[in-house]
C-alpha cells in the first residue's frame, strides 16, 4: 500500500514529468494514423512503436512543451556585495602592488595654479641669422671681453649662463661699450626685480618664469618680458612684445611688500583686462569679485561652513547667469585659485561643493586628477551618498567622461569611474545614472579604449584598471530591468565579448564582463543580440580554456552559454562545431566531479554533515551549469545523438547519480537526471544509455525511495523513455515501481497524469504485467482521468484512449475484461467527447477554440473513434450469470 503522504508527493512531483513521455504518445498517434490511413484493418497493435515518419500540425507545434526533450533553466550565480567601497575588492585578481590606491591625502599645496591661467601672448620668432663669435686672430684691442660673473655667488647655474649668454653676443655682431652694457644691466636688474614680485606671488605656476629665445637678442633697448605677465617695457623694435626672458633667479630671497603684491596681481590682469570687454569687466566687479572676497574673508576667520557652501553656490549661480563657466571667464584664474584654498577646510559638504563648481571650469591635468581623487574620498563613506543626489553632481561626473581626452587623463578617469562604480551601489543614485544616459556614455567610452588599444604599443596598465571600475559599473546598471532598451540599443554585448577577447589576459575585467553578460543572458532578447555576433561562442570557449581553475568567472560563462542554447537551436549547432567544444566541457565535468567528491569525502571524515537542504558550493554551482549546457545541447538531434554515445558524458553523468544524494544538492541531481532524461530519448545501437539502461534503473531506483517529489518526478520521465525495453520493464515490476506510476493517476494534476499514462502505455503492451496494473486500480484511475481532463486536455484525454487500447489489445470481451460497470462509463465518455458540440463548447474564447478544435481533431478524435469502435465489436451486452447461493 502506499501512504497517503507519499500519494501526494507523487503526484506533485509528476507535474514537471509530465513532458517526459510526450514523444512516446506522439510515435504511438503517429502509428495509428498511419495504419488507419494505410488499412481498414483493424489491428491491436501496442502504442509504443516508433513512428517512420509524420508531419507536425500546428497543435503538436504549440505542445512542444510537453515535449520529452526539454531545456533547461538554472539560478543565476551569486554576486556578493562588497562590505568596503574599494578600487578592487577582496575578490580581486591583481596583486596588491600594481593597482592604484584608495586611500591619499589630498591639500590646497596638491593643486597646480597653471590650470587656472588663461592662455595668451606670442612666442618670439627666432631671428634668420647666426650670431657671429669673434675669431680668435682678431686683434685684442678691437675684441671685447666676455663679462665675468659678479663677484657674488649665482643663486643657480642656469642663471648664470643666461648671464654669461646675455653678454656675448649682439644680433647684428655690434659690441656694446662698458657704458652701455652697464645701462642695459641696471635696466635688466629692475626689470627682474619687479617680475620676481609677480613670481614669488604666483610660486605655485610654472608659467611664471621667464625665458630668452634660443636665438640671440639684440640689445639695443630691446627688453622683452613674458606677456602672460601682462606687462611690457618699452622697445624700440615694434615685435619686441613677442620675446621672452628667462627668470635670472635673483632675489629670490627678498620679500614683496604688500603694496607691491597688489600692484603684482593687477599687473597680472592687465593683458586679460584688455581682451575683457565692459560688460564683462562690470560683471565681474559688481557680481563675482564680491562673492570672492566674501569667501576669502570667510576662510581666513573660519566662517561657518553653511556660509561657504552657501557663497560657494551663489558663485555657481552668478557664473552661470553670466555664461561665465567652463573656461568661458577672463578672470577664471582668480576664481581657481580661491576655491583649491577652500580645500583644507577638510569638509566633505564643502568638497562636494567645491568639486562642482571646479569642474564645471573645466580643469585639466594634474588638477583634474586632484579633484576626482577628492570627490573619490568623500565618495567612499555611503554616509555621503546623499550629498550625490542633490544639484546634479551624477551629471557632472559624466560629463568628465564625455568632454575630456580618456587617454591624456587616464588617473582622473580612473577614480572618477570609481567614484561612479561605488555610488551605483546605491538604489536610488543607481536610477539616476540610468536618467543621465550612464549605459550610452560608460559603452562609447568603452568603445574608444577598445579602439585605442587595438594596437598592442598603446595598451597600458592605467587603462585596464580603469576598465575595471567602467565594467563593475555597468554590471551594477544591467540589475536594472529597464536598462536592457538601453544595452541593446548601443550594442554593448557584442562590445562587451570584443572587450573580453582583447584583455582575456586581465582576470578581473573578464570577471566582470561575464557578470553582465550572466545577467543579460536571461533575457530573450538580449540572447538573441548576443547570439547574432557569432565570433561569442569562440571567445567564450577561449575564456573557458585559459581559466579552468577560476571558478566564479567559470560559472557565469558556462551560465551564458547555457542560456543561450536554451534558446536557439544554431546556438546549439554553432558552439558544438567549435573545435574541442564538446571535450572542454566534459574535461570541466570530469575535474570538478572529482573535486567535489574530494570535498564530500573531506566532509565525511570530519562529521561535517549538515542538516537540510544547503545552497550549493561554488563547485556544486560549476557542475549544475556544466550538466545544463549538456541537457541543453542534446535537445539538437545530431548533438544529442553524439552525446547519448559518447561514454565519458554517460558516465560522469551516472556517476554523480550514484555518490551525490539528493538530500545534500537538489538541484544538481534533478538537473543531471534531466540531462539523462533528454539523452536516453536517442534510443539505438550506439547509445551508452541503451547499452547501460538497467545500471541507470537501478540509480533511479535509490531516488524513487526519496520523500523528493522533484526527484520522484524526474526518475519517472526517464522511466518513460526506458520502458520500452523488456528488460526494463520486468525491472519496473520487479521492484513494484508500477504501483508507484498508477498511484500518480491520483494527483489530480493533468501533467502529472499524462506523464503517468505514458509508462502504462508501455507496460500494459505484456499481457502478465496488464493483470498486476489492473490489480492495482490501473482502469479505474485512467477512467476518471479522462473524466476529470477530457474537455480541458485532448493530448492527455488521446493518451488515455491509447492506453485502454494496449488494455485491450488481446480481449475477446472488453466487458469481462474492463468490468461492466467501467466499460459502460468509458463507453459514455467517449460517445459525449466524440460529440463536437458537447466536447467543444463555449467556455473557450475565439483564440482558444480554434486551438482546443484542432487538437480535439489531430490529437483526440482519431484514436477516440477507434476505441468506441473497438468497444462495440468486443463487447457483450449479456451480463454474467450470478453465482450458485
Amino acid at each position: 500500500m502506499v501512504t497517503a503522504h507519499a500519494a501526494l508527493v507523487w503526484r506533485v512531483a509528476l507535474v514537471v514529468a509530465a513532458g517526459a513521455l510526450q514523444v512516446l504518445v506522439y510515435q504511438f498517434y503517429y502509428t495509428w494514423i498511419q495504419k488507419m490511413h494505410s488499412s481498414h484493418d483493424k489491428r491491436s497493435d501496442p502504442f509504443y512503436k516508433l513512428p517512420n515518419s509524420a508531419q507536425k500540425t500546428s497543435a503538436e507545434i504549440i505542445n512542444e512543451a510537453r515535449h520529452s526533450l526539454r531545456t533547461l533553466n538554472t539560478k543565476r550565480p551569486f554576486t556578493p556585495r562588497e562590505d568596503q567601497r574599494k578600487l578592487y575588492g577582496p575578490s580581486s585578481c591583481g596583486t596588491p602592488d600594481n593597482r592604484p590606491p584608495s586611500s591619499f591625502s589630498l591639500q590646497s599645496c596638491s593643486f597646480e595654479f597653471t590650470d587656472s591661467r588663461p592662455v595668451s601672448g606670442t612666442r618670439l620668432i627666432p631671428l634668420p641669422h647666426k650670431p657671429k663669435l669673434p675669431s680668435p686672430e682678431t686683434n685684442d684691442d678691437m675684441t671685447p671681453k666676455t663679462p665675468q660673473p659678479p663677484p657674488h655667488a649665482m643663486p643657480s647655474g642656469r642663471s648664470s649662463r643666461t648671464r654669461a649668454r646675455l653678454m656675448m653676443a649682439t644680433s647684428h655682431g655690434n659690441i656694446l661699450t662698458d657704458s652701455g652694457i652697464q645701462q642695459v644691466e641696471e635696466k635688466s636688474l629692475n626689470i627682474l626685480k619687479q617680475t620676481q614680485i609677480t613670481k614669488e606671488n604666483n610660486s605655485e605656476e610654472d608659467e611664471t618664469s621667464f625665458f630668452i629665445n634660443n636665438s640671440a637678442v639684440q640689445l639695443d633697448y630691446n627688453i622683452y618680458v613674458n606677456p602672460e605677465e601682462g606687462r611690457t617695457e618699452e622697445t624700440s623694435n615694434p615685435q619686441a612684445n613677442k620675446g621672452n626672458w628667462v627668470n635670472s633667479g635673483r632675489n629670490k630671497s627678498k620679500s614683496p611688500s604688500p603694496n607691491e603684491s597688489k600692484k603684482s596681481l593687477i599687473r597680472d590682469e592687465l593683458t586679460v583686462n584688455e581682451s575683457e570687454t565692459e560688460w564683462e569687466r562690470h560683471y565681474w566687479n559688481e557680481n563675482i569679485l564680491p562673492i570672492l572676497q566674501a569667501l576669502e574673508a570667510a576662510h581666513q576667520v573660519d566662517g561657518n561652513l553653511e556660509d561657504l557652501c552657501s557663497l560657494c553656490a551663489k558663485l555657481w549661480k552668478t557664473l552661470d547667469d553670466g555664461s561665465m563657466l567652463e573656461k568661458r571667464c577672463k578672470r577664471r584664474s582668480q576664481i581657481l585659485k580661491t576655491l583649491y584654498k577652500l580645500v583644507d577646510v577638510g569638509s566633505d559638504k564643502l568638497g562636494l561643493t567645491l568639486a562642482k563648481l571646479i569642474l564645471e571650469l573645466r580643469v585639466s591635468g594634474k588638477n583634474l586628477l586632484n579633484i576626482c581623487k577628492l570627490v573619490f574620498k568623500i565618495s567612499r563613506s555611503e554616509n555621503n551618498d546623499c550629498l550625490f543626489q542633490c544639484d546634479n553632481m551624477m551629471g557632472v561626473l559624466l560629463e568628465v567622461l564625455q568632454n575630456e581626452d580618456v587617454h591624456a587623463n587616464s588617473e582622473a578617469f580612473l577614480y572618477c569611474l570609481g567614484t561612479i562604480k561605488f555610488l551605483s551601489g546605491n538604489k536610488v543614485l543607481l536610477q539616476e545614472l540610468l536618467k543621465r544616459q550612464a549605459v550610452e556614455i560608460l559603452i562609447e567610452l568603452m568603445k574608444q579604449i577598445i579602439q585605442f588599444n587595438t594596437v598592442p604599443e598603446n595598451t597600458s596598465l592605467n587603462m585596464s584598471h580603469l576598465l575595471v571600475q567602467l565594467t563593475a559599473t555597468l554590471r551594477n546598471l544591467a540589475d536594472l530591468s529597464h536598462s536592457r532598451p538601453k544595452f541593446l540599443a548601443t550594442n554593448a554585448l557584442m562590445e562587451l565579448c570584443i572587450l573580453l577577447e582583447y584583455y582575456i589576459h586581465d582576470k578581473d575585467i573578464c570577471t566582470n564582463v561575464s557578470r553582465i553578460l550572466s545577467k543579460l543572458s536571461l533575457y530573450h532578447d538580449c540572447c538573441v543580440a548576443l547570439a547574432h555576433f557569432s565570433n561569442c561562442y569562440s571567445i567564450f570557449l577561449s575564456v573557458l580554456n585559459k581559466y579552468p581553475n577560476k571558478q566564479d568567472l567559470l560559472v557565469r560563462i558556462i551560465f551564458t552559454l547555457g542560456n543561450l542554447t536554451a534558446k536557439s537551436d544554431t546556438a546549439r549547432k554553432q558552439f558544438y562545431e567549435l573545435e574541442g567544444s564538446i571535450k572542454t566541457l566534459l574535461r570541466l565535468l570530469h575535474t570538478y566531479c572529482d573535486l567535489d567528491k574530494k570535498t564530500q569525502s573531506a566532509m565525511s571524515s570530519a562529521k561535517e554533515n549538515p542538516k537540510g537542504q544547503q545552497q550549493p558550493t561554488e563547485v556544486e554551482d560549476i557542475l549544475i551549469k556544466i550538466v545544463i549546457l549538456l541537457a541543453n545541447l542534446s535537445v539538437h538531434p545530431k548533438i544529442g545523438d553524439n552525446l547519448a554515445a559518447d561514454q565519458n558524458c554517460v558516465l560522469c553523468l551516472m556517476q554523480i547519480l550514484e555518490y551525490k544524494s539528493i538530500d545534500e544538492c537538489e538541484e544538481l541531481v534533478i538537473n543531471t537526471l534531466a540531462a539523462v532524461s533528454n539523452l536516453s530519448y536517442y534510443q539505438n545501437d550506439n547509445s551508452v544509455i541503451t547499452q547501460r539502461r538497467m545500471e541507470i534503473s537501478n540509480l533511479l531506483l535509490q531516488l524513487m525511495l526519496f520523500n523528493n517529489m522533484e526527484g520522484i518526478l524526474e526518475a519517472t520521465r526517464v522511466y518513460g523513455n526506458l520502458s520500452q525495453y523488456q528488460d526494463v520493464q520486468d525491472f519496473i515490476l520487479h521492484q513494484n515501481v508500477h504501483k508507484f506510476i498508477v498511484a500518480l493517476l491520483d494527483s489530480g494534476k493533468q501533467d502529472v497524469c499524462f506523464s503517468a499514462c505514458g509508462v502504462l502505455i508501455n507496460l500494459a503492451t505484456d499481457s502478465n504485467k496488464k493483470a498486476l496494473l489492473k490489480e492495482e486500480g490501473a482502469i479505474e484511475k485512467l477512467v476518471e482521468c479522462l473524466r476529470d481532463f477530457g474537455c480541458s486536455d485532448w493530448q492527455l484525454a488521446g493518451l488515455v484512449c491509447k492506453a485502454f487500447w494496449n488494455f485491450m489489445d488481446t480481449a475477446t470481451d472488453v466487458g469481462l475484461y474492463l468490468g461492466s460497470e467501467e466499460t459502460n462509463k468509458l463507453l459514455h465518455l467517449l460517445s459525449s467527447l466524440l460529440d463536437e458540440h458537447n466536447a467543444l463548447d463555449c467556455r473557450w474564447n475565439v483564440d482558444l477554440l480554434d486551438y482546443q478544435r484542432e487538437c480535439w481533431e489531430a490529437e483526440f478524435k482519431p484514436v477516440a473513434s477507434l476505441l468506441l469502435e473497438k468497444i462495440h465489436s468486443h463487447h457483450s451486452c449479456l451480463e454474467p450469470l450470478p453465482g450458485p447461493e
